[in-house]
């Protein structure tokens, strides 16, 4: 229990932190999952208690909702393309920097946000930081080729399992409509060539390395480490 409430007290720090980040005038992509949640959190108590002025853009209908319940103003990619800051969270990350993410099944919007900003953050507790990635990748599928997908997948060194729901029979489907496999290949040496090669397999819509990001929001032993990519 103690462990619990220590890794959601890092959570919420390192969420909080980052939403300092946000400043008037501001496009902001509001990424999705537990810790960034603490960000959206804090947005919305900065908008009530500093008259914080900005829009938000949600990957994910969870962000949408909370983003709405905490008072913050909302758009859209097609209103406006290019975003100042983009906020989330991460299933791993990686010393180099390079990220899983999807255990949600919303790394497709995501991805899609990050990459329509100008500056991406990832808001983490100590215990998604390590040496090299090793987590199952997410990958969102057309259900259509879901088959022909699995057989790539596995010809890669993979071992994809479709996704099932926990309150529904059967399997999750994302908020575009298609279904998610979580991919197994064991530790990741070369997450770029690894990503490149998911992304010509014919049916992947979008796969859960994200190798834009800019500065890692991590907790610390009671404070946040701000570690930015090397140039």
């Amino acid at each position: 229990m103690k462990d619990a409430s220590a890794n959601a007290d890092a959570k919420r720090l390192a969420g909080e932190t980052a939403a300092e980040l946000v400043k008037s005038g501001m496009v902001v992509g509001l990424g999705t999952g537990s810790t960034v949640a603490w960000t959206i959190k804090r947005l919305g108590v900065r908008v009530k208690e500093e008259s914080l002025q900005f829009l938000g853009v949600p990957t994910s209908f969870q962000a949408e909702n909370l983003a709405i319940a905490s008072g913050i103003t909302l758009t859209t990619l097609n209103v406006h393309p290019a975003l100042d800051l983009a906020i989330d969270g991460a299933d791993q990350v990686d010393s180099s920097l390079f990220v899983i993410k999807g255990g949600g099944a919303a790394h497709t919007r995501e991805k899609v946000v990050a990459c329509s900003a100008q500056r991406f953050v990832i808001v983490a507790d100590e215990s998604k930081y390590v040496e090299k990635l090793t987590g199952p990748v997410p990958v969102e599928v057309l259900p259509f080729a879901a088959k022909l997908v699995e057989r790539r997948l596995k010809a890669l060194g993979g071992v994809p399992v479709l996704r099932q729901g926990l309150r529904k029979d059967g399997p999750v489907i994302t908020d575009n409509g298609n279904f998610v496999m979580d991919v197994d290949f064991g530790a990741i040496e070369e997450p770029e060539a690894l990503a490149a090669r998911l992304c010509g397999i014919p049916g992947i819509v979008e796969h859960g390395i994200f190798d834009n990001l800019d500065e890692l929001y991590l907790t610390r032993a009671g404070g946040v480490e701000i570690i930015k990519r090397r140039v």
